[in-house]
């Protein structure tokens, strides 16, 4: 048995301060533990315990805009162990003329035998037809409960096609996020400032303002209403936005229809002044939903701290800025949209709201909630005997800064370079196997498929 005694465990109880026991994959016994021979004993002392932490919005070895993101599985999870996240949900896509069984099947080989974490997919949606919805049941066999569908890009489905898949997914309890922005004005707005010249990295949110998503977010929680169905909103960037998801709550009621909210690290710390730097350097930042203004950072802020924010992902979509961004120079809409932070977000967000939020509350957003929401609990995201081992003990009096150069995300920039933060994980477990110690990977790939 590996022990892990002195630390303060993060249970669905509140804070304990005993011992946790792992066996094989599962945590085999908490409480008062007495070692006997051939027990491993991890020192944990000063540091709190938490289940693995869970990002439920990545995009690993993905195909977009006509390249693949910087990130494929055997670098992305390494990173991901390496902040503490032992549990990633990608999104397996279904491009135009796939089926939606061997979408899963094509990422399922992509992380198969690479990944140091475990590794769950939605089932992203592009082309939805009698086919798909002939195929869902068995996906849901497979272990899929969760899927998204676009209303941007050329990804994007009809408002008649999503109220078809919520309509589809409701039946088998299961939840579909949407990226909110409303894909038709987007098109309109970029066309609108390169005709008036503005071909640079400041152009890129004013052509998706605040309006763009409060639209789409609007719309959507409308056909989830209509659908009866449980929906999640990802990425939620702005004030706008999270004012329509407060009128809609006032519809949850007895049926299915519920509205979860995810929203990200960088949207809170950052706004959208980042666009304006010079040398280009405003493309690091590039992504959608742009950074947003100051009152859209303060009023995400304050929907985590009342509980309005039910998830913190980090929607990593990774590009080397050397050379996959420097497709942009000149045309800001051909910048290849996302940035990187799988590794960081525990450490950024704890940097951000310090002791306004409890460790409790840290333990809910970043592990126990996102494994609610996506059909994983108490399997994982809780501190449980026979909960899976993906444990974390997490080091708060540990001071580093975060830079590219030390970092294990295969790209050569961090949108946090620099940043100053407190706490990193002492130790990483994924299924009772150590994965990483203080910031750097072990050899073990210990992920696996999550069945859901």
């Amino acid at each position: 048995m590996k022990i892990i005694e002195n630390g303060i465990l993060l249970t669905p109880d509140g804070e304990k301060k005993c011992s946790l026991g792992m066996e094989g994959r599962q945590i085999a016994r908490i409480g008062d533990i007495t070692p006997g021979p051939g027990d491993e004993v991890i020192d944990a002392a000063g540091c709190y315990v938490f289940p693995g932490f869970i990002d439920g919005h990545t995009h690993l070895d993905l195909p977009v805009a006509g390249t693949v993101t910087a990130d494929d599985f055997a670098s992305g999870t390494a990173a991901a162990v390496c902040g503490g996240t032992t549990t990633v949900v990608d999104f397996a896509t279904q491009y135009k003329g796939d089926t939606v069984l061997n979408a899963l099947e094509t990422w399922k080989r992509k992380a198969e035998g690479r990944s140091r974490a475990n590794v769950a997919f939605h089932m992203a949606i592009c082309d939805w037809n009698e086919e798909a919805k002939e195929q869902l049941p068995a996906l849901v066999e497979a272990g899929v409960t969760s899927f998204k569908v676009y209303m941007a890009y050329d990804t994007a489905l009809t408002d008649a096609q999503i109220l078809e898949v919520l309509q589809e997914v409701r039946k088998f309890g299961g939840v579909t996020g949407c990226h909110c922005e409303n894909g038709s004005l987007v098109a309109g707005l970029q066309k609108e400032q390169l005709a008036a010249g503005h071909t640079g990295t400041w152009a890129h949110p004013l052509s998706r303002p605040a309006e763009v998503e409060a639209e789409a977010v609007n719309r959507f929680c409308y056909l989830g209403r209509l659908a009866d169905a449980a929906i999640n909103i990802v990425h939620l960037s702005t004030k706008l936005g999270l004012e329509e998801i407060r009128r809609a709550k006032q519809f949850e009621g007895d049926g299915q229809f519920h509205i979860y909210v995810e929203s990200c690290p960088q949207y809170m710390l950052f706004d959208d002044s980042k666009y304006s730097l010079p040398d280009f350097e405003g493309a690091k930042y590039v992504c959608s939903p742009p950074l947003r203004k100051q009152e859209d950072m303060e009023a995400l802020k304050e929907a985590v701290r009342c509980g309005e924010i039910d998830t913190i992902a980090t929607d990593h979509c990774s590009f080397r800025f050397d050379t996959q961004k420097q497709a942009g120079r000149g045309d800001f809409t051909k910048i290849p949209n996302g940035a990187p932070g799988i590794e960081h977000r525990p450490a950024v967000f704890m940097k951000i709201f310090g002791e306004e939020l409890s460790m409790t509350d840290y333990c809910s957003l970043l592990s126990g909630n996102p494994a609610k929401v996506f059909g994983m609990y108490p399997r994982k995201g809780a501190l449980l005997e026979g909960s899976d081992a993906d444990v974390v003990v997490w080091d708060p009096s540990v001071r580093w800064t975060i830079s590219a150069a030390n970092q294990h995300q295969n790209v050569d920039y961090t949108p946090f370079e620099g940043l100053e933060v407190c706490g990193r994980p002492r130790y990483v477990f994924v299924n009772g196997i150590l994965a990483a110690k203080d910031g750097e990977p072990t050899e073990a790939i210990a992920g696996e498929y999550v069945k859901r």
